[in-house]
């Protein structure tokens, strides 16, 4: 539990730290800083989701679950790329790029929580 909550607490700082620079920086429209926080959204919940399954499966397991969690972030990005952009009338390479940023990042701090 201890991990997961570490976990969350940098997932989140992580997030809204990078989302806050790419709206100021980089996407400086209202509608790309709107994108850029709906992702900011839809990257952390499926973070957490995958952490915690990470930490739930098996020792045994535990690659297999992280490459669950890889495959679940390809499946988020397609269904965002081909669905929700266009539902939420979002910018689609604002909303693409910092989604995958965000998984990107985040994902580099799983395997320090894992030992």
């Amino acid at each position: 539990m201890k991990r997961f909550v570490l976990f969350a607490v940098i997932a989140a700082a992580s997030i809204a730290a990078l989302a806050g620079v790419l709206g100021a920086v980089v996407y400086t429209s209202p509608a790309a800083q709107r994108a850029v926080w709906v992702s900011a959204a839809a990257a952390l919940g499926v973070q957490l989701f995958a952490f915690a399954v990470v930490l739930m499966a098996p020792r045994a397991n535990v690659f297999a679950a992280w490459g669950l969690g890889a495959l679940l972030r390809v499946a988020v990005l397609a269904i965002f790329a081909l669905l929700l952009v266009k539902v939420l009338a979002l910018p689609i390479a604002p909303a693409l790029i910092s989604l995958v940023t965000f998984f990107f990042v985040t994902t580099l701090v799983e395997p320090v929580l894992l030992k």
